[in-house]
């Protein structure tokens, strides 16, 4: 796609839908079961606080969602947390929540993709020991999902986030209907036994309920995407933006809220290991999802089997919410320079192809790590979210805090302005307040379970980005020019053409070194064996070739140290006069040629590439195979 249909990629709302909230309208399949996992460790008598943990995270959930409202007004042009920190809290400030965003984008896509391959081995047991296999899998068809464009994949997404929409509510209708006919409902592990690990009781049980709580929070990942990627919605982009993240909030929490209930109407049990609840040693453990649907659609069996569908596709396809953010935060930061700048560029389809294969990388590396274990991943998760949610919003109360202070707002002509001002510092001052709280919460109930890893991997990719940033201003203060300096006139340009045996591609080299008009031309050759070289110097002669041959020895049978102490020690080589050294090279058509050839001629460049005033020069020779390729080539009709 050409640059200047840009325009054409655009999204509107029922497509930024299941692109940038796909996230957390799926994390809902799973934030119960969170919260009942951890509560599961101090046995049946602590069951009842999911309920507190629950109303808690609708709370917050919605704050957060008012919260990020406001950002997509104040900045339409995208970036979040990142963008808001850098401009009201300082760059320490920004790069913290942009190290925090990163690795929570690749916590996103492993822990999207692990659940919603446990939801298929849920359905299906047999596939159980195949999870790492299949969550790679469907990394790698995402991530070329996402490279085909972000309209094409928003279309590929749409389906399977609506159905899955569909189907929660469909089960919230079936199960009202029948609990309102008087029937009784009871998970299937209802009458398994739930047996404390410890005792809990005065600050260990506010610890426990406080790590439920935690762990419930991933319901609310991925809220921050929309506030990110606002430039990629159509006009009115902020207001559209804003739009969609109050619909994935009202979705959100009905669906989070119902599921919480049914599964403390319909007792769900729960845990980490089969064995704590009874169960035989290996034996699957159904997800708390899957209890609830199996209950729920009783003999329909085909509804359950399509829940179970519809919540893996959606699961695995929430990982597009990372694979939009990760790679639209990382061409900023790259933008900025405190990242690799080729991950500013779009590819072929206008999606940041080198973030997106970035993302897919380290997810995969992520999953192989940690044998696609959910409860594992689960444990490094979020902490990241709340950094960023805590700086975001401290940012935008600076940002309303300043803009009161401008004149423009001064005076009775700016009451009814400064009122709206107060309003929004206001949510988005509870926010910040309300997320820091968490923010420790998280830290305390998760660090030692395995968010310290990420408390070190976020100061290794802050240091990292500095690194990068001292690099790019060194390389730019190293090749400024100072104003009015004009180009440095070489005094002379001496040539060398390297030679193996008089050929076409040395032919054609020596005819383009001519063509330098340089103040000397030379063809430098290296000989093992003088026999070899004598043979040489006599076809030279016999072609008639006008141009010096120097021979090099080589008692060591190396080739590329002796051309480089000829180059090194030449008298020609000062620092008013250059030597071009040219090299014929073979140009092949097939992969499996390239190693047969130029092997020499590559270790060669590598080493006079360090050289001072010394140019490298290639001449390509095209072999029959590079020939029928270039024709096939010109006669494929080009996209562009």
């Amino acid at each position: 796609m050409e640059s200047g249909r840009l325009g054409e990629t655009l999204l509107p709302k029922r497509l930024a839908l299941p692109i940038f909230c796909s996230d957390p309208l799926s994390s809902v399949a799973y934030a119960t079961e969170e919260i009942l996992l951890i509560l599961a460790l101090g046995g049946l008598a602590v069951l009842h606080l999911a309920w507190y943990a629950a109303v808690g995270i609708v709370i917050l959930l919605l704050v957060v969602v008012a919260s990020y409202r406001q950002t997509c007004y104040a900045y339409p042009g995208g970036g979040g947390a990142y963008v808001v920190s850098a401009e009201n809290l300082g760059q320490t400030a920004a790069l913290t929540a942009a190290s925090a965003l990163l690795i929570d984008y690749v916590m996103t896509v492993a822990v999207s993709v692990v659940s919603g391959v446990a939801a298929i081995t849920s359905a299906v047991p047999a596939l159980d020991g195949h999870a790492v296999a299949l969550s790679v899998f469907f990394v790698v068809v995402l991530a070329w999902m996402n490279l085909r464009g972000v309209r094409e994949s928003g279309r590929w997404f749409a389906l399977p986030t609506y159905a899955f929409i569909t189907v929660i509510y469909l089960m919230f209708a079936v199960a009202a209907v029948r609990m309102a006919t008087g029937a009784t409902i009871r998970a299937e592990s209802a009458d398994l036994p739930v047996e404390a690990v410890s005792t809990y009781s005065g600050i260990a049980l506010v610890l426990l309920a406080l790590r439920a709580f935690a762990s419930g929070c991933t319901a609310l990942t991925g809220v921050e995407a929309v506030s990110n990627g606002v430039p990629a919605f159509e006009k009115p982009k902020s207001r559209n933006a804003a739009m969609t993240l109050a619909i994935m909030g009202g979705l959100s929490v009905t669906m989070f809220f119902g599921i919480t209930v049914l599964a403390m109407v319909y007792e769900v049990h729960v845990a980490e290991d089969p064995t704590e609840l009874g169960l035989a040693p290996g034996t699957p453990m159904s997800t708390a999802l899957a209890q609830i649907g199996r209950a729920t659609f009783g003999d329909w069996h085909i509804l359950f089997y399509a829940l179970q569908a519809v919540t893996a596709g959606v699961l695995i396809l929430a990982a597009n919410t990372a694979f939009n953010g990760f790679p639209m935060l990382a061409s900023v930061l790259g933008r900025d320079r405190y990242a690799p700048r080729q991950l500013v560029h779009r590819g072929d389809r206008l999606v940041y192809s080198n973030g997106i294969v970035i993302l897919a990388l380290a997810a995969i590396v992520l999953i192989v790590a940690f044998d696609a274990q959910l409860t594992r991943l689960i444990q490094l998760y979020i902490l990241g979210v709340f950094v960023s949610f805590t700086l975001s919003q401290a940012g935008m109360v600076k940002h309303w805090r300043r803009e009161l202070a401008t004149p423009a707002h001064a005076g009775p002509a700016g009451a009814a302005a400064r009122r709206g001002i107060h309003r929004r510092l206001a949510v988005n001052a509870f926010g910040a307040c309300l997320t820091a709280v968490v923010l420790v919460i998280v830290l305390i109930t998760k660090f030692t379970h395995g968010a310290w890893i990420v408390v070190i991997a976020m100061p290794v990719l802050f240091a990292g980005m500095k690194g990068v940033r001292r690099h790019y201003d060194t390389v730019a203060a190293e090749v400024a020019v100072a104003p009015g300096e004009r180009p440095h006139t070489l005094a002379e340009n001496h040539v060398l053409v390297l030679v193996a045996s008089v050929n076409a591609p040395s032919l054609r080299a020596l005819s383009y070194a001519r063509t330098l008009r340089p103040a000397s031309l030379t063809a430098v050759t290296v000989a093992e064996d003088p026999a070899e070289a004598e043979v040489l110097r006599a076809t030279w002669e016999a072609h008639g070739i006008d141009v010096p041959l120097r021979v090099l020895s080589s008692p060591y049978r190396s080739i590329v140290q002796p051309v480089l102490r000829h180059v090194r020690d030449a008298p020609e080589r000062t620092a008013e006069s250059v030597i071009s050294v040219v090299i014929p090279e073979y140009v092949v058509g097939h992969w499996w040629e390239q190693p047969l050839h130029n092997q020499s001629a590559l270790r060669l460049k590598t080493r006079l590439l360090f050289m001072k005033n010394v140019v490298v020069i290639d001449v390509p020779y095209r072999l029959a195979s590079a020939r029928e390729l270039a024709a096939e080539r010109a006669e494929t009709p080009s996209d562009s």
